[in-house]
């Protein structure tokens, strides 16, 4: 009797990685508390509590033969175009305000520095909208090269269930695709840094 294949959703795997990714910040933290250690040791801290959980879970997955389903939300209506380009440095003037000497002067300046510190507070409302607006945006775009990257493994779980050393070989093997490379950048930060 040939069983069922396993699937785990997508969002429970993003949330997984979220989760691993808060662990070792938090482990990382505690850590540098109590040593007083460079930033690199500690960022080396990190990657390698990142990958370790990242190969336990592909040796898990791979060996028991999980699939992956793509439940991530389609967003097909949302608008194209260029929403600021009728707004350039040469077509904006600054208007230029004569408030006077006199206290009609002092009353308009008063009322001019409230009106701007106004549209200050407005344009920091913005500035908010467009900060969670990019927060969500690359909370999307890391969900989506995650679940891609984790499908692609998992597209090879029909070769390696029940099958230990092949899922440790092709664990190995993507561990050190997915992680190794971030290795290489803070190596090279090292180096770069001494010299």
């Amino acid at each position: 009797m040939a069983t069922r294949p396993k699937y785990l959703s997508g969002k429970y795997v993003f949330i997984i990685s979220l989760l691993v990714l808060g662990l070792s910040v938090v482990l990382v933290y505690s850590i540098g508390l109590s040593f007083d250690k460079r930033l690199e040791v500690k960022i080396y801290t990190a990657l390698s509590l990142i990958a370790s959980c990242l190969f336990l879970f592909m040796t898990y997955g791979l060996y028991t033969g999980i699939g992956l389903i793509d439940d991530f939300p389609k967003f097909k209506h949302f608008k194209r175009g260029h929403f600021f380009e009728h707004i350039t440095p040469e077509k904006y003037e600054m208007p230029q305000i004569d408030t006077g000497d006199g206290i009609a002067g002092l009353f308009l300046s008063v009322i001019l520095w409230i009106a701007m510190t106004i549209l200050c507070l407005v344009m920091l409302l913005f500035l908010e909208v467009f900060f969670w607006f990019s927060l969500f945006v690359l909370l999307t775009m890391l969900y989506w090269v995650f679940f891609r990257a984790m499908r692609m493994v998992f597209r090879k779980s029909k070769d390696t269930q029940k099958d230990l050393g092949l899922s440790l070989l092709y664990a190995s093997i993507y561990t050190f695709l997915y992680v190794g490379w971030l290795y290489g950048v803070v190596y090279l930060y090292e180096f770069w840094a001494v010299n």
